[in-house]
């Protein structure tokens, strides 16, 4: 139990981790672009999450992580396209 809660731990404070990068680069997000990146980056982690506690063959959660990710990318490249 303690170490789903340390995963889960690890998702938000990288979540938070990735969501402070623009701030220190300096890009111009508005309140809605932290949003809107926080949901992605929340859903895609919480479905990683998902697919490790569930699935139990290690080739099948490395595909399904792979996969989630895929769709992370190609949203985030379709949001960033449509500026």
């Amino acid at each position: 139990m303690i170490m789903k809660n340390k995963r889960l731990f690890g998702i938000l404070l990288t979540i938070a981790f990735l969501l402070f990068l623009p701030v220190i680069a300096g890009f111009p997000w508005t309140r809605l672009d932290y949003i809107t990146a926080g949901i992605l980056l929340l859903g895609t982690g919480l479905s990683c999450e998902l697919v490790m506690r569930k699935v139990k063959k290690l080739e099948y959660k490395i595909v399904l992580c792979g996969a989630i990710l895929g769709v992370l990318v190609l949203i985030w490249a379709a949001i960033v396209s449509s500026e």
